[in-house]
């Protein structure tokens, strides 16, 4: 016998339930339509992408519950300190930096330290006019007493990894500092990081960074949100629970001793900072991370610069995985750390997993329309939940760590962040896949603009990188998830529909920004050649 419910409340609960329970057992399609090989073969692997991205999601997850973990074990200040300050080498690689690097030696030389015990080092590798530039400033300082040195080499054998590998040759200091030129290092940067090495078992002291330009437009924003979810989540989890972590090649102090024992700068990877970290971890060299000391640097405002410094760290990671990973398997550390590691150093495969979803979206939505709603919910929700929502969490609980106060405001950001994310999926898979397959690239350097939060027309154009074939094909895309938008609206899927906005939105943004940054370039170019014409003819 079938009692009613008492109550609203339990009407409304078992009608829902019914409700619930029909749509899981629907097969309304059951003699219709029936699952083929084909549909299959194209439902296992992109539900084992979905599976992957979902591990790589639930990392993010417990880098946030190892932060709040451990957080109260990051250092604020040294816990031992020299009886006699040690002498240190401040090193400043460059490579045509023509419109920052002026900045970058007048803060330097503002660094609070003992002049006595310090060396700076301007390791140029330049090929334009900033060599003779930067060689008339160096000789400037060093006539005004600063403890300054010029060094140029006529080749970039190794890049920026042998640029530092060579200054250690002439190095005078116990400790090496180092700065890239879109850095400002603060006055106080030495007397507030260098007494973590009175611990001899320190070989790294690496600092926060901070932002010149973060408000400059709504590609700084989100930049600067990516890069905060590393310093303050990333940094604060592993260095806090004890888990190695890297040093980000600048705005850090090294210990020299550490730097050899650990075989010296290597240039086989594009991210020599990262490879020497897990180097020297191994060894049992411990890193501190410092992140109430923060460095400012300038972040790229174009979106191709943007695209190719996101590059060259997600290929020269994946570098470091494959060259460092069996080591850092077959070595005596907790398996904690090491599963830690390879969660740090593969997270760039999602690019190309990424593509594959890409590929199969379409087809699977075609061949689930035959499946009931409940059930694509059923097996969807917690994989979107562990892929994707992962990522509002992980960068919103960033920016309130960060900024307390005005943390909401990186809710309002997180469409554009997601967005960009899916513009570095081309870009970022080709570098992936390059490294997977030994293919060699060159250092691409990301241009400076010496810009800060104003609004500034930009004066080096001859140091734009051409984008190539990249916007083009992002566009492609783009138009397809917008055909996909157009089969969902046909077919009632309106569910789907915002987050294949996000996938449009995302290459139209980075396709269509690229082709119109390079046009105002060419524009600038063209009206400079103009009136340099007009002045040399008015001269004559």
């Amino acid at each position: 016998m079938f009692i009613m419910p008492s109550s609203p409340a339990l009407l409304l609960a078992a009608s829902t339930t019914s409700q619930i329970l029909n749509a899981l057992t629907d097969n309304t399609f059951a003699d219709l339509y029936r699952m083929q090989p084909f549909d299959w073969a194209i439902l296992i692997p992109y539900f084992g992408v979905l599976v992957v991205l979902s591990v790589y999601g639930c990392h993010r997850y417990e880098m946030i519950r190892t932060y709040y973990k451990h957080r109260k074990h990051i250092p604020t200040e040294s816990a031992v300190k020299f009886e006699r300050l040690p002498r240190v080498t401040i090193q400043l690689p460059l490579y045509n930096e023509r419109y920052v690097v002026e900045r970058l030696l007048e803060e330097t030389l503002k660094i609070e330290y003992p002049r006595e015990l310090l060396q700076i080092q301007v390791l140029d590798d330049s090929t334009d006019d900033t060599h003779s530039f930067t060689e008339r400033l160096v000789a400037g300082h060093r006539a005004a007493g600063y403890p300054i040195e010029y060094h140029h080499r006529t080749n970039r054998h190794g890049f920026k990894a042998g640029a530092l590998q060579e200054g250690l040759k002439t190095a005078t200091g116990e400790f090496v500092a180092v700065f890239d030129a879109d850095f400002i290092p603060p006055r106080d940067f030495l007397t507030r990081t260098i007494q973590y090495f009175a611990d001899p078992h320190v070989g790294v002291v690496q600092t926060r960074w901070s932002y010149l330009n973060r408000h400059y437009n709504l590609l700084t924003e989100v930049e600067a949100m990516l890069l905060d979810g590393h310093f303050i989540l990333e940094h604060g989890a592993r260095s806090g629970s004890g888990l190695f972590f890297n040093f980000n090649g600048t705005a850090g102090v090294l210990r020299v001793k550490m730097i050899d024992d650990a075989g010296g700068w290597q240039h086989d990877t594009l991210t020599e900072d990262s490879d020497l970290s897990y180097r020297a971890q191994l060894k049992g060299w411990r890193f501190v991370y410092v992140p109430s000391v923060d460095c400012p640097s300038e972040l790229p405002v174009d979106t191709y610069g943007f695209q190719v410094q996101q590059s060259r760290w997600a290929k020269g990671l994946t570098q470091v995985a494959i060259k460092l990973l069996p080591s850092i398997l077959r070595a005596k550390i907790p398996l904690r750390a090491k599963v830690e590691a390879v969660m740090h150093l593969t997270p760039n495969i999602s690019y190309p997993l990424m593509l594959i979803i890409t590929a199969l979206i379409w087809p699977v939505t075609i061949v689930r329309f035959y499946m009931g709603w409940m059930q694509m919910v059923m097996i969807d929700l917690p994989l979107i939940a562990a892929a994707f929502w992962s990522l509002t969490a992980f960068y919103i609980v960033a920016q309130k760590e960060l900024n307390p106060k005005d943390w909401k405001r990186s809710i309002i950001l997180m469409p554009a962040l997601m967005a960009a994310g899916v513009g570095l999926t081309l870009v970022n898979a080709k570098a992936v896949l390059e490294a997977i397959f030994g293919i060699q690239t060159s250092f691409a350097r990301t241009p400076k603009y010496a810009v800060g939060e104003a609004k500034t027309k930009l004066q080096n154009v001859k140091y734009r990188r051409r984008s190539g074939w990249l916007p083009y094909a992002e566009l492609a895309v783009g138009s397809y998830f917008v055909l996909m938008i157009g089969y969902a609206i046909d077919t009632w899927n309106y569910l789907a529909i915002p987050f294949l906005l996000l996938f449009v939105s995302g290459y139209f943004w980075a396709g269509f920004t690229t082709l119109w940054q390079e046009y105002q370039g060419r524009m600038q170019w063209q009206r400079q050649r103009r009136i340099e014409a007009l002045e040399s003819a008015a001269a004559e």
